[in-house]
């Protein structure tokens, strides 16, 4: 039954929407756990993404896909950098992703992360001006194959996969990101004060526009 459940699900699911469908009472961490040892080593196997369970092709075997898969819009250089600020700094404001670039948020970066699904509102900021802060999504954690943010690579995994070069400045680090909020850091209260802050942020990119 969690097996039917898995493949015939749209995204990935969780252990309470897998229990709802399940007779009382039923084991589904055993039965997930079965499932994982049953495909290991297929063509697909079983992972977990986002704290869900879904079924993915093994990766190993991604290039069979790749004849299948719909050609993206690939992400300008300041998109991919604002991206890997939300990533690793988040919950954060526009202006501190405009002082980690040392350059300002051209019109549009943060809209097109959040057109994609990998960036969203996350609150404000308890600061003067209350300022909105931006995180990533659910969205952003499978595409990646992360259970969550706090699996994104750490600064040696950067270095090891020559993403980082070694004449990095004295003190430099990658920060832990984190699920929560940090202190002075808060979620929205409910959908009204969401439409407020969305209309804060449309606003703020038509000035810039003009």
């Amino acid at each position: 039954m969690v097996e039917a459940l898995l493949f015939a699900a749209a995204e990935p699911l969780d252990i309470d929407s897998i229990a709802s469908r399940l007779p009382e009472g039923a084991d589904v961490g055993a039965a997930i756990e079965d499932l994982q040892q049953t495909y290991e080593g297929r063509g697909v196997n079983l992972v977990r993404v986002a704290n869900k369970w879904m079924f993915r092709t093994a990766d190993d075997l991604g290039f069979l896909m790749e004849r299948e898969a719909v050609e993206q819009r690939r992400l300008s250089r300041a998109a991919m950098e604002t991206l890997a600020i939300v990533a690793y700094h988040q919950p954060v404001t526009r202006a501190e992703i405009e002082e980690i670039r040392g350059v300002s948020v051209s019109k549009g970066t943060l809209d097109v992360l959040m057109e994609t699904g990998w960036v969203r509102l996350r609150g404000r900021k308890r600061t003067p001006g209350r300022p909105v802060t931006y995180g990533t999504t659910e969205d952003f954690l499978v595409h990646f194959g992360l259970e969550n943010v706090g699996d994104l690579p750490g600064i040696d995994e950067l270095k090891a996969a020559g993403l980082l070069d070694g004449r990095l400045p004295p003190g430099f680090d990658v920060p832990n990101p984190s699920e929560s909020g940090g202190e002075g850091d808060g979620e929205f209260a409910d959908e009204e004060e969401y439409g407020a802050a969305l209309d804060e942020h449309l606003a703020q990119d038509a000035v810039e526009d003009k």
